[in-house]
């Protein structure tokens, strides 16, 4: 049954994709520490040829729990108030890239719960498309406790080796979009105002990372 949805999610995505515009991530896979901050950059062509108010970007974190809201470019213009509270006042956008067909998105005071797939779906004059990367945030080390631990060893003449082991599983979960008409649709995560709207292109796109 979950391979007959995944197949389904497969097929809608290719289905909405359209136009000449590509997307890609320049960095499929990062890795950063608790309270640090990370740059997610995405790249797309052809860059915009008048005005980026042509521009809509909708940035997802995508984890086996939840959806929310990284990032909202709403016809050239950042919409906050879409924006997840996890994420509130950490992500700082480089609007000056963006002309120059660049995406690039600065998450500060990294937390651990932001580890997980991140989508960025893009649509422009040129048509819409998305890339998808993954980030794992790992908790702080503890300086002190690691430090001092080898010294209490070998006090007491005891030896250790330490094997670290780490293991993450992640899918993906469905985002419910109604649609409102042929070239709009109204985005209802828990943090979007139900009276905003999103071009059509996205909610096919949406609901189709992390098939993999």
């Amino acid at each position: 049954m979950k391979m007959i949805f995944r197949i389904l999610l497969l097929i809608s995505f290719i289905s909405c994709v359209s136009g000449s515009l590509v997307v890609n991530v320049t960095q499929t896979h990062y890795q950063a520490e608790q309270n640090h901050s990370i740059t997610l950059e995405w790249t797309f062509t052809p860059k915009p040829d008048v005005s980026i108010t042509s521009v809509y970007i909708f940035c997802l974190l995508v984890t086996d729990l939840r959806v929310s809201v990284l990032f909202h470019l709403h016809e050239g213009v950042e919409v906050s108030e879409s924006q997840d509270q996890q994420f509130s006042g950490r992500v700082q956008f480089d609007r000056d890239k963006l002309r120059e067909g660049r995406i690039r998105l600065q998450v500060s005071r990294l937390r651990t719960d932001d580890s997980g797939l991140y989508d960025c779906i893009i649509r422009t004059s040129d048509g819409w498309n998305m890339d998808v990367c993954r980030l794992n945030v790992t908790a702080a080390v503890d300086q002190h406790k690691a430090q001092t631990e080898p010294e209490n060893r070998r006090r007491t003449g005891l030896s250790a080796t330490l094997v670290p082991t780490a293991a993450a599983a992640l899918w993906v979960e469905t985002l419910l979009l109604s649609q409102s008409s042929k070239t709009n649709l109204g985005l209802d995560p828990p943090s979007v105002a139900a009276t905003q709207t999103f071009p059509a292109v996205f909610p096919c796109c949406l609901v189709s990372v992390g098939l993999s």
